[in-house]
């Protein structure tokens, strides 16, 4: 996207619903829902009059913050829930898929928005911790929690959501990607050949190339599942907390010049979560579907 249309785009003041009879009723799932992005579409959900709303979290003390600020500030209670969820194991992933299948009837929406942006290299579950957490277990908890929400769609005659929160950061990192695409996993675990500068980037790039392909094998006519990827711009939130300085700085300097704030981006995460039939498998900016903005 040249420079000038990423601007204008950036200081659009989007569209949000102001009706809830698109969410009423209705069970959503929302990942690292303690902060930012997802803190504020949890919010924007239980304002709506969501049925239910699950703050995934890492952090209990911080998401029962959270559910507590809803609380307070959408005057609606007993609808949000914190859950444990820790994107940087996988057992933890598998039980989170486990007791939502189990326990929630229907889930309509999932918003994966947790991810991490770190600049030096550490392992969870054998792999970079970005990889981790960005990648395997977004995915992983898409794969097992794909079943009950397609049987959502099957059961209530209803168009579920699998939102990827992605980022249009993604599309320029083309170097770094060329330095891995051959073999992925072993190079971005390699202190040698990892490049941290751009992992986040890298990470966001991958996320696209896989939803991408998850939404090409799981077709909507055959699941009754839409699957969307959802850019919320450059935003201010605390992305860039687990990072060092000069990482923290760049990213919040990048914020206070052209940053939304995180309600704003929020309000894109929404869109995706109930956007139609003719969203799944593309990418959704600024409310809308931005294909053309998808490099070739």
């Amino acid at each position: 996207m040249p420079f000038r249309e990423f601007v204008s785009e950036q200081r659009r003041d989007l569209p949000i619903l102001t009706t809830t009879e698109a969410y009423a009723g209705k069970t959503y799932i929302v990942t690292g829902s303690n902060t930012g992005l997802g803190l504020e579409a949890a919010k924007h959900l239980v304002r709506v009059k969501a049925k239910k709303v699950i703050i995934a979290v890492r952090n209990i003390k911080a998401g029962e913050a959270a559910k507590a600020e809803i609380e307070a500030v959408t005057r609606n209670y007993g609808v949000a829930e914190v859950w444990h969820l820790d994107l940087a194991s996988f057992q933890s992933v598998k039980d989170f898929a486990k007791k939502a299948t189990a326990s929630l009837d229907p889930i309509n929406g999932l918003i994966e928005n947790a991810s991490i942006a770190l600049d030096r290299l550490s392992l969870a579950e054998g792999y970079e911790t970005t990889i981790t957490i960005n990648i395997l277990s977004t995915f992983l908890l898409a794969v097992l929690l794909f079943p009950k929400m397609s049987e959502t769609a099957k059961q209530y005659s209803t168009l579920p959501h699998l939102s990827i929160v992605i980022s249009a950061a993604g599309f320029a990192v083309k170097e770094a990607f060329d330095n891995v695409k051959d073999d992925f996993l072993r190079k971005t675990n390699s202190p040698s050949e990892a490049d941290m500068g751009a992992r986040y980037p890298l990470s966001k790039l991958i996320q696209i190339f896989a939803g991408r392909h998850f939404a090409s094998l799981l077709s909507l006519s055959k699941t009754g599942v839409a699957v969307n990827l959802v850019n919320p711009g450059l935003c201010k939130t605390a992305l860039s907390r687990h990072g060092r300085f000069l990482l923290r700085m760049q990213i919040v300097t990048a914020g206070l010049l052209l940053g939304r704030t995180a309600e704003m981006g929020s309000r894109t995460l929404l869109h995706g979560a109930v956007a139609g039939k003719e969203s799944h498998g593309c990418y959704v900016s600024a409310c809308e579907i931005k294909e053309n903005q998808v490099p070739d």
